[in-house]
């Protein structure tokens, strides 16, 4: 199959009408019937049959529709992708922040005052290995390269300061089994990891908010609404009598946050300079909540 047969049948197959379909294509219609015709002849099968004035899919037309559309939609993003490598040449440093975004937002406005040249762009895609830094969060990470930073943290469980948790300073999660969580979607790393912790404590949590913003959830626990867990340096202390963090004694509830760079520049200098400055700004952030 060539790339012009492919795009001339999935434009048809989108419209189930050659006239149509040749003049979106800017063809002729004999032009694209031939074209649909060299194609299922190619294949060996019938793509299409005739309808009164339209046409339709036969079995092996959807088939090959279902396997063709992804494939396509891969091909078209590839220019874009080609253009953010290119921006990645500038003096734009590109990062894929998928844990500790509140840290990471407080660092950059710092590092601004003192690096006006410099701009930040920022993005949360799991999959995307298009980024200059990334920091992501991971159970037990065990990684060493020099390009990389990890830093632990204990993560506590925020609770009404009232009933049963009144004057308490640590806890066992399973005790909290029948407990309405306040969680991050499902989507995000954050939340797996509390999951992990739940379901090895003896139990699923029954999660009666969530939403994708990190801020949103830590005002619902900070409001009362329920209870949730609460890493201790990167979303820094709660700022209301009425809830209180405890440590949980059992499971050990802790995760890595872990800050890598790439070196996709020609000269990355830039990167390796606002990496060095982001690890420090954990350190030293890490050591006022803990000191």
């Amino acid at each position: 199959m060539e790339l012009m047969q492919i795009r001339y049948f999935l434009e048809a197959a989108r419209t189930k009408h050659m006239t149509n379909s040749a003049k979106n294509l800017h063809i002729t219609q004999p032009a694209l019937t031939q074209a649909i015709r060299r194609l299922e002849k190619d294949l060996g099968v019938p793509l299409f049959a005739a309808k009164g004035r339209k046409i339709v899919l036969t079995e092996y037309g959807k088939y090959l529709q279902r396997k063709l559309e992804p494939l396509m939609s891969q091909m078209d993003a590839i220019p874009e992708q080609l253009k953010m490598m290119v921006a990645l040449e500038g003096e734009t440093i590109h990062m894929n922040v998928l844990a500790a975004s509140g840290l990471v937002m407080e660092a950059i406005i710092e590092y601004k005052k003192e690096h006006e040249d410099i701009n930040f762009q920022l993005q949360q895609n799991s999959e995307s290995e298009l980024y200059d830094i990334a920091v992501t969060t991971k159970l037990f990470y065990q990684g060493d390269e020099e390009s990389c930073f990890a830093c632990g943290e204990e993560i506590y469980l925020a609770v009404p300061e009232n009933g049963k948790y009144r004057g308490r300073t640590s806890i066992c999660l399973s005790e909290t089994s029948k407990e309405g969580f306040i969680s991050l979607l499902g989507s995000r790393e954050f939340r797996y990891i509390c999951d992990r912790f739940c379901q090895h404590a003896g139990f699923t949590p029954k999660i009666i908010f969530e939403s994708d913003n990190p801020s949103a959830v830590k005002n619902m626990i900070a409001a009362n609404m329920g209870i949730g867990f609460w890493p201790e340096f990167t979303w820094g202390s709660i700022d209301n009598e009425r809830v209180r963090l405890l440590k949980i004694e059992e499971p050990i509830c802790r995760r890595d946050i872990i800050i890598n760079y790439n070196r996709n520049k020609m000269d990355s200098r830039n990167v390796i300079e606002f990496y060095e400055f982001l690890t420090h700004f954990f350190e030293r952030r890490k050591g006022l909540i803990l000191s």
